[in-house]
Parts: C-alpha cells; sequence; structure tokens
C-alpha cells in the first residue's frame, strides 16, 4: 500500500475510535448523571410510581410508665401477627444432625407449629386449604395474631420458609391492676384512650421510622447501598408520684372494706403534707389495663377524680377554718343547739342524732358533728364571704391534679343562696366537691395553712436523657399558723373524743380525722332516702403531720352512716405510718378540749 493510501486508513480508524469514545463518553456522562448527580430523584420518582422500590417500617418503642421508686408500671414489648405463603407449603427435606435425609411432611409441619402458635394443627391446615381453594396464586395467610417473642423465636427455630412475621409493638402492664385506673390503657390500634397514657403522650409518644430501597425489576432482591433510612424516634419516660408497693396494699385494703359493707364502690387516696405527693390512689372495683374489657366500663377510669359529691361534715373544719381566720370565733366559743331546729327564714336543719340542747363550743360542734352549732356558726360571716372561703378552698375551682377526666365540681353564687342553702354550706351541703379538693383542704390544714398544690407526675425524661421536672403549681398561703394550728388541734379532738374515736386508732400515734356522710340525689334534685356516700379525712401523727389519707365508700348497705369508713381509714394510716417509718409519738391531743360549756 502506497504512503497516501496508508495515510488515508489510519485517518479513517481514528476518526471511528474518535466517534466511538465520543459515543462512550457521552454513555459514561449519561449513567454518572443517572446514578450519581441525580440518584435521589430517580429513587424518588420509583418510590412514586412504587414499581421499583420497598420499604420496612422501623418502629419506635414507646416510653415507659415508673413509680417513684422506678418500679416499671407500663412498658412496650414486640408482638407478632403470624401468616404463611400457601404455594410454598409442602413436604421439605431435612438432614438429621448425624447426617441422615429424612422428610419432613406437612402434617408434621403443622403440628409443630400448632405447639407454638397456640393454632391447631388442623386449623392450620384448614387455612391454607382454604386460602388455595379461592385463590390458587395466593401468597398470603393469617394464621395467629399477638403472639409473643418468645413464640416468635420457637417458631423461628422451625425454619420454614413459607412463615411470614409481622412484628408490632405492644403495651404491658407488669404489674396487672396495680394503679390501672391511674395508668390507663391504649387502644387496639395503640391510640391512648385514657389516664396517664392519654395525659402525658406527649411524652411517652414514639414516632416510627422507615428503611427504603430499590429492588431488581425481574426478581425482587433489595440492590445494596440503595436504603434510605429515616430512624425511628422511641418515647420519653414519664416517672409518677406514687409509690406501687403502698398502692398495692390499699388496693387490696378498700377492696376488702369495700365488700365487707357491701358497698358499691370505694376508694383511699394518700397525699405526703410536704410536697401535695399522691403516694396511693386506689380504688375497687379496679380495671387491669392488660384485660380492659374484662372491667365494667363504669371503673375503667378514676373513681377518685372523676367522682364529685356534697363533701358533708367533712367540710366543717373549713367553715371553722374560716370563722377562726375572720376573728369572728375561737375554738371555745358558744352557741346553743338542738338536736333539730327551725330557723326564723324558714330553714329546717337537724341532726344525725337526737339530744336536747347544748351549749356547744365550735370544738364541740365539730367533735360531735353537730348540723345546727355549726348552722348558727356559721350566721357568724354573711354569705357572701363564706362563698369567697369555699372557693378559696378550691371549691368549684375546677380540677385539682388535671388528671383526664377530672370533675370540677360546683358552688352556686352566694346571690343565689335559698334558704336552706344559707344553712346547709355551713355543714357541707348544698354544693359538690371531688376527692382531690377535700384531701387539698386537709393537706392545707395540716401543713399550717399553706396549700401545696397535688401532683401525679414527678417527670418526664426524654430518650436522650433530658430531664423535665414537672411544675404543679406555687405553694399559696391559705390559713395562717395560728388559725391552722387551731384547727388541727381541733381536729385531733375530734379524732380523740368523736364516735368513730376507738375505731381509727393507730398504737402510738394521735390522729386527727373527720367523718362525712353525703345524701345522693335521684336526678331530680331530690335526696334518696337512706342511701349514701361515705367518707373519712385525717392526718398523722396530728402533732406533726406528714400523710394525709381519705377513705369514700359509695352507698355502703352494712353500715350506712360515715362510720363504715373508719375501718379502712385506721387499716390505711397504720399502714402507711410504719411502711413509711414515721416515728410514733403521742398518742392522745396535748390539749384537751371541751364540747360543752
Amino acid at each position: 500500500m502506497n504512503p497516501i493510501a496508508k495515510r488515508s486508513a489510519r485517518r479513517r480508524t481514528m476518526v471511528a475510535a474518535a466517534l466511538v469514545l465520543i459515543v462512550l463518553a457521552g454513555f459514561v456522562v449519561r449513567l454518572i448523571d443517572i446514578q450519581v448527580v441525580h440518584a435521589d430523584d430517580h429513587i424518588a420518582d420509583s418510590q412514586r410510581t412504587g414499581n421499583m422500590t420497598g420499604s420496612e417500617k422501623l418502629w419506635g418503642t414507646r416510653g415507659t410508665i415508673v413509680d417513684a421508686d422506678g418500679v416499671v408500671l407500663a412498658s412496650s414489648t414486640m408482638r407478632y401477627d403470624l401468616a404463611i405463603d400457601p404455594a410454598l407449603v409442602g413436604d421439605i427435606e431435612r438432614t438429621r444432625e448425624d447426617g441422615t435425609e429424612y422428610t419432613q411432611t406437612w402434617d408434621e409441619q403443622a403440628d409443630l407449629i400448632a405447639q407454638v402458635s397456640g393454632t391447631s394443627a388442623d386449623e392450620i391446615k384448614r387455612i391454607v386449604a382454604d386460602t388455595l381453594e379461592a385463590d390458587p396464586d395466593a401468597r398470603w395467610a393469617q394464621l395467629a395474631k399477638n403472639l409473643s417473642t418468645a413464640q416468635y423465636q420457637a417458631l423461628r427455630e422451625l425454619e420454614l420458609p413459607y412463615l411470614v412475621y409481622d412484628p408490632k409493638p405492644s403495651r404491658t402492664y407488669p404489674n396487672g391492676a396495680v394503679a390501672g385506673n391511674l395508668i390507663g390503657f391504649e387502644s387496639n390500634d395503640g391510640d391512648p384512650l385514657a389516664g396517664i397514657e392519654l395525659a402525658q403522650d406527649s411524652c411517652l409518644e414514639a414516632k416510627d421510622g422507615e428503611v427504603t430501597f430499590a429492588k431488581g425489576g425481574a426478581d425482587g432482591i433489595r440492590i445494596p447501598g440503595s436504603e434510605q433510612v429515616t430512624p425511628a424516634v422511641d418515647g420519653g419516660q414519664v416517672q409518677l408520684t406514687l409509690d406501687s408497693d403502698l398502692q398495692w396494699y390499699m388496693e387490696q385494703m378498700i377492696a376488702e372494706e369495700t365488700q365487707n359493707q357491701r358497698a358499691v364502690a370505694g376508694t383511699v387516696t394518700v397525699v405526703d403534707v410536704q410536697t401535695g405527693q399522691i403516694r396511693a390512689a386506689a380504688q375497687y372495683p379496679s380495671m387491669d389495663p392488660n384485660d380492659v374489657l374484662a372491667s365494667d366500663p363504669t371503673y375503667r377510669g378514676s373513681l377518685i377524680f372523676g367522682t364529685v359529691f356534697e363533701p358533708g361534715s367533712t367540710f366543717k373544719p373549713i367553715t371553722a377554718a374560716m370563722l377562726l381566720e375572720e376573728g369572728v370565733a375561737t375554738p371555745l366559743s358558744t352557741t346553743t343547739a338542738a338536736g333539730w331546729e327551725q330557723f326564723p327564714n324558714g330553714a329546717r336543719v337537724g341532726d344525725s342524732f337526737q339530744h336536747p340542747t347544748y351549749t356547744y363550743t365550735l370544738a364541740g360542734a365539730l367533735i360531735d358533728s353537730s348540723n345546727v352549732a355549726l348552722s348558727k356558726f356559721g350566721e357568724l360571716l354573711p354569705d357572701e364571704k363564706r362563698y369567697e372561703w369555699l372557693k378559696r378552698f378550691g371549691i368549684g375551682g375546677g380540677a385539682v391534679v388535671g388528671f383526664p377526666g377530672e370533675e370540677n365540681g360546683w358552688i352556686r353564687p352566694a346571690s343565689e343562696w335559698d334558704n336552706q342553702t344559707h344553712y346547709a354550706t355551713t355543714f357541707g351541703q348544698a354544693f359538690t366537691a371531688t376527692i382531690p379538693q377535700v384531701v387539698s383542704a386537709y393537706q392545707t390544714i395540716a401543713n399550717g395553712g399553706v396549700r401545696v398544690p397535688l401532683s401525679l407526675i414527678e417527670s418526664c425524661t426524654s430518650p436522650d436523657g433530658e430531664l423535665t421536672t414537672m411544675d404543679p403549681g406555687e405553694p399559696e398561703r391559705i390559713l395562717s399558723e395560728d388559725t391552722a394550728e387551731d384547727v388541727r388541734l381541733m381536729l385531733e379532738n375530734v379524732g380523740f373524743q368523736g364516735p368513730v374515736a376507738e375505731q381509727i386508732k393507730v398504737p402510738g400515734y394521735s390522729i386527727a380525722a373527720k367523718t362525712g356522710t353525703a345524701q345522693k340525689t335521684d336526678g331530680n334534685g331530690r335526696y334518696k332516702s337512706g342511701i349514701y356516700f361515705t367518707s373519712i379525712v385525717g392526718f398523722a401523727p396530728a402533732e406533726d403531720p406528714q400523710y394525709v389519707v381519705m377513705i369514700t365508700l359509695d352507698e355502703p348497705k352494712r353500715v350506712t352512716s360515715s362510720a363504715a369508713t373508719a375501718p379502712a381509714l385506721q387499716k390505711a394510716m397504720e399502714y402507711v405510718l410504719k411502711d413509711q417509718r414515721v416515728l410514733p409519738g403521742a398518742s392522745e391531743p396535748e390539749t384537751k378540749l371541751p364540747k360543752f360549756k
């Protein structure tokens, strides 16, 4: 070949090679653009169309609820729904440990699944057969729901390729019914419905994450390196003020006493005087949040926070407190009172027992719980002033703790009081209160006149360890120290000289206490005959109060008066004082106040 022809051939080869390189470069550039530069956009496109991607949910763990000492009252665990791929069912060739081979039949496999899942072998085989009969190409059928982690692990060890597991977080309550009515519960879908679960959902709530990935079009296999992860965020921990051991005892005790007195329901509340922390809040009937449907819907919430009633005689010390604070009476001030009287305005008031006309001291009126005497003492203050004091003690002032479903109680303005209400409000009728409101009033007296807001939630700790202490509010002085001391001494004398004094005795301690017997209405504004809501509230040691305890019994039938609650107060107070290692002291008042003059 001559030189000119050679040069022409090389030129053509170089041009062809250059064209090939240009084309290859274009492909490389386009490949880089697809797989690197705009990879995220293309993955997003595939996710939108759903034909080249897959995803898996990453479950967040809902936070725990613990008592004051860290004992777990509510936590989350993983449960599993079990399904089967009917298309893969059949005999499986297995190899024993000694190397010999054998055939594991479908019947044998069904028996093994049944032993773990709780679904019978016949039912498992029926589910598979019916599914394939309905759709020969079916690839999914449900076998069982809500299996435990232990069951899941046992099924995995069977090495059956057609079993499919769908993990789901589930709430569990290790202590069962202990504080169940306070803890609350969730729906089947994991939505909080009641109690602390609902009130503290913002702290407890977990946020689920997700893994998305690209997969091969033909085989559906996940493509390595294509994962995009949105991590799950676990919930925080809620710490309560409750003592779970104390709570357990109170639940057993109030259940026994409610049944002994053949009452409809009963409650016991224990509060630390100095901190206002609720240490126990028990009721009967109760609810186990592990099995909500087993309980009567009426008793799935908290009776302590959801009950309103006329406090009755338990609020007579509040009348005494306002009289003392306003300077119109002393513990030894006197008035005459018969067992039943009609007042000049036409109102009629009677005591719970018949007696001749006595010259009662204010202390004696409390000791004997005389409605007539308190009515006369109450007239020393105008209605508007007494209304202001009742409001100051929390009556009609709204929820005390902010618990879900907590009632408020009510009281009409003084301008709307009729002739009977003018007197009835002096002895705890014609208005309603809640258990926390009554307990708060006694906490104020026991704490030297300073009200410390009651609290049930101590703190929330986030997953990253950040502690947020709950602020129930600032303490507030309601009574002077002198007034609080006088009322405390009168209540101590009620506990020592009153009708139930012998029943509430705790050796080594002096108990300040007052009973209350509230009539119940029929819904039409009339009182039911012989039907009562009974209560007793007290604090101890009387000379240095540490704990307030309140007992209620709804419609007791064995003893219908407030005396029905006395044995429960004695048991509760004795246990609290000893359990909390409160040192014993005086067993009776240092100053014994006279009832009569």
